[in-house]
């Protein structure tokens, strides 16, 4: 049964996408997800506002990028709308927004940036299109597990974070050239494996394998 909720899950997601990343959401996050719905939307709202925040800290800094300047900006305020409506649902559901620890996912990946120009924009692209593709990745794998109006979300979801995805992986290309980003991209994916694929000690949406449910 998990095979075949798998393949649905594959479906939902560009081919690009899943042979970006280096492996699937473990099962066992997944049923963490499943048994912490509360503690689930509660991250989530905070990633999409996290998102929106890296958008505009990237306009902020690189303002000679035109295109990375139209590309965060659309970004922002797609994330921005998606954290509304993440904390709309969290209302209907009764779940109140506290605020909890981060993952350690982001900073874990964000440690192995270059600290030079242009290598250090090319490397936080990548972190983005990262983070974005594991977020695509972990909505398409929840997704034939939900009711009927969280997995409608979900579902609009993917299409629009496997653009964000698209997006940032475009710029590291633009501004890196492709043969360079190729060799970057495979150097952060050990480092993403390992963030995934490694037990953690809490529960969050871009977490490893948890050992415990931590709020």
């Amino acid at each position: 049964m998990t095979d075949d909720i798998d393949v649905d899950a594959d479906r939902l997601l560009p081919a690009e996408l899943l042979e970006f990343l280096p492996c699937a959401t473990p099962q066992r996050w997944i049923e963490a997800a499943l048994e912490n719905p509360a503690l689930l939307l509660i991250d989530h709202a905070q990633c999409e506002k996290k998102a929106a925040s890296t958008a505009m800290s990237l306009m902020f800094r690189y303002v000679d990028r035109p295109e990375l300047l139209t590309k965060m900006s659309q970004l922002a305020r797609e994330e921005l709308l998606h954290f509304e409506q993440v904390v709309g649902l969290m209302q209907e559901r009764g779940v109140d927004y506290s605020h909890i620890q981060a993952s350690r996912y982001a900073e874990g990946l964000r440690e192995h940036v270059a600290r030079e120009e242009p290598d250090r924009l090319i490397d936080i692209l990548i972190v983005g299109a990262f983070i974005e593709a594991r977020s695509c990745e972990r909505f398409a794998r929840l997704i034939p597990h939900l009711d009927e109006s969280l997995a409608k979300f979900y579902r609009s979801l993917v299409r629009s974070e496997g653009r964000h995805f698209e997006d940032y992986l475009g710029l590291a290309e633009r501004y890196g050239g492709e043969a360079a980003v190729v060799e970057r991209v495979a150097r952060f994916a050990t480092h993403e494996r390992a963030l995934i694929e490694g037990e953690d000690a809490m529960f969050r949406f871009h977490s490893g394998v948890p050992t415990a449910i931590s709020p």
